[in-house]
């Protein structure tokens, strides 16, 4: 029982180490997006981030 419980403590700190990096990979190359974290059975199976693109609409210019 031991050995199962310590494999679930090394695999919880697998996943922590996983969404960890993919949050701070947004925080360091863009500052904004979104994490998807995808589980299977238990186990994550796949992060996906997304990143948003915003544009600021064209002042009019004085006539």
């Amino acid at each position: 029982m031991a050995t199962h419980q310590s494999t679930d403590s090394q695999q919880d700190a697998q996943v922590l180490a996983a969404v960890t990096a993919a949050i701070k990979s947004v925080q360091e190359d863009t500052g904004y997006g979104s994490i998807e974290i995808t589980i299977h059975d238990g186990r994550v199976t796949q992060i996906e981030r997304r990143e948003k693109v915003r544009f600021e609409a064209n002042k009019s210019k004085a006539k």
